[in-house]
């Protein structure tokens, strides 16, 4: 990474750290903020950078971002990899701001993962550790056996929920269940909101309940955000822990993140009037 974005991320880290309210860093402040309600603390940060493009007039480049937090005598790794472009001139850093992965990662194969006839019945018993190891592996990348979307929180949700055993319902049709299937795919599968309204109809197959606080969860859950507060969801995620105080932290992409805090109150899209989905996913022994 060039000596200029070397500090300038320099500097957020060390606002981060320090408490530095002069941050320009909305985000990072509203982190902070987070840590402190959570009776936590960051005890280090580490950033790796990697210049993808640079072009002479905007540099795109990736952030890694690890995050030793301690809550009282649990201390856990929080992971997230940031999409970011820069514009340097005459050795000063101009403009530096997050962009989706999607624009920096190109796209990946199309092909489909060969699956079990989507309407076979069978017992379903959710296997909570098999999502949540997947969606340990996953995190970061992306299994070439499943198209990759660039918006690709919900599939990458879907595939972790399939990894758990969840089938398949509703081929051929898009507007109907939950499936991937021959390079197609239902609206639920890929898209937030039509998960979040899947989940919360579903008869048969993947099945889920609403429970009305975070702390009801459990790992292999799922929650939906409607950053907005306007009805429409925007992004899901998977939870593959807790914390000390029995809330969710959780796994995602598009921003690709690992052991993140539920709230998202540290995301760039967060608002004031967000609202959330629990889903407590269930099974036929539910």
């Amino acid at each position: 990474m060039y000596k200029e974005l070397q500090e300038e991320l320099k500097r957020r880290l060390q606002c981060l750290l320090e408490g530095e309210e002069a941050s320009r860093d909305e985000r990072l402040l509203r982190k902070k903020q987070l840590m402190t309600e959570r009776d936590s603390e960051i005890l280090k940060i580490k950033a790796f950078g990697k210049v993808l493009e640079d072009d002479g007039q905007l540099t795109r480049y990736l952030v890694h971002y690890k995050y030793l937090i301690k809550q009282g005598d649990f201390l856990y790794l929080e992971e997230e990899v940031e999409g970011r472009e820069a514009r340097i001139e005459r050795q000063q850093v101009l403009e530096d701001k997050e962009v989706d992965l999607a624009a920096i990662y190109s796209h990946e194969s199309d092909a489909g993962e060969p699956i079990e006839e989507p309407e076979q019945r069978r017992a379903f018993r959710y296997d909570r550790l098999k999502a949540v190891q997947y969606a340990e592996r996953w995190w970061n990348s992306y299994n070439s056996a499943y198209r990759k979307f660039d918006v690709d929180c919900t599939n990458y949700v879907s595939q972790c929920l399939h990894a758990g055993g969840a089938p398949m319902v509703g081929y051929p049709d898009r507007s109907r269940g939950w499936w991937m299937r021959n390079n197609n795919w239902s609206y639920s599968w890929s898209v937030a909101h039509a998960l979040r309204w899947f989940l919360s109809g579903a008869e048969k197959g993947l099945r889920a309940e609403e429970v009305s606080r975070p702390e009801q969860l459990e790992p292999g859950d799922v929650i939906c955000y409607d950053f907005q507060g306007d009805g429409r969801f925007d992004h899901t995620t998977i939870v593959t822990a807790k914390d000390q105080k029995g809330m969710p932290l959780v796994n995602a992409h598009t921003t690709n993140s690992r052991m993140r805090y539920w709230s998202y109150e540290d995301s760039t899209a967060y608002t004031a009037n967000i609202k959330y989905k629990f889903f407590h996913i269930k099974d036929d022994s539910s």
